[in-house]
C-alpha cells in the first residue's frame, strides 16, 4: 500500500486542480452599506452538455475512518463540483491528475476550517471526506441530461495520513 500524508490545502498547491474558496485574496469589497463585505468571483461553476445547467444542493457528510484507505477516485466529465462547508471544520481532499491509463498518483489536502473546495471539470478526485464528525456542505455542481460520473477503482489501495493526527 502506497502512503501519502495531506498537506494544507494552498492556491497555489492546488491550482492545478480547480479552486480553492474562502474569505482570502484581494477581491473583495463592502456592500449593504459597509454592513457586509462580498469575497467576489471565487470559483468558476462549468456545466456542459445536453440541458446543462448549475445546481445548489446540500449534503451531510460522515467520516471515514483514518488513515484513509483510498481505493476509488471519481471524475465529471460535464461539469466541476464544488464543495463548500457549513461549519467552521477542516476536511480531506483528495485529487490525482491524469495519468497514462487513468488517474495519477494521488495528492492529499486538509482545508483549513471554513475553506471549500471547486473540482475542475473532468479531474479525478476522492469522496467526500469530513474528518472527526459529520459535516453539512453546498455543493454547486452540474444538472442535465447524460451522464457526468465516472469511477476508478485502483489496482492497490493508498494509505491517506492526515499530518497530524489528532484531527
Amino acid at each position: 500500500m502506497s502512503r501519502i500524508v495531506a498537506r494544507p490545502l494552498t492556491r497555489g498547491a492546488f491550482a492545478e486542480f480547480g479552486d480553492v474558496i474562502d474569505m482570502g485574496g484581494d477581491n473583495h469589497y463592502p456592500i449593504n452599506g459597509g454592513k457586509a463585505e462580498r469575497y467576489h468571483d471565487l470559483a468558476t461553476a462549468q456545466a456542459t452538455g445536453p440541458n446543462a445547467r448549475v445546481l445548489i444542493s446540500m449534503v451531510r457528510g460522515t467520516p471515514y475512518d483514518m488513515p484513509l484507505k483510498l481505493t476509488m477516485v471519481e471524475r465529471h466529465p460535464l461539469g466541476s463540483q464544488a464543495f463548500i462547508p457549513l461549519s467552521p471544520r477542516p476536511f480531506l481532499v483528495v485529487v490525482c491528475p491524469d495519468g497514462k491509463d487513468g488517474p495519477g498518483e494521488p495528492h492529499a489536502f486538509v482545508t483549513a476550517p471554513g475553506q471549500g473546495i471547486n473540482y475542475f471539470r473532468n479531474l479525478w478526485h476522492g469522496v467526500l471526506t469530513p474528518l472527526g464528525e459529520p459535516q453539512d456542505f453546498l455543493i454547486v455542481d452540474r444538472g442535465g441530461d447524460g451522464s457526468n460520473l465516472e469511477e476508478f477503482h485502483f489496482s492497490h489501495a493508498y494509505e491517506i495520513h492526515l499530518p497530524d493526527e489528532s484531527l
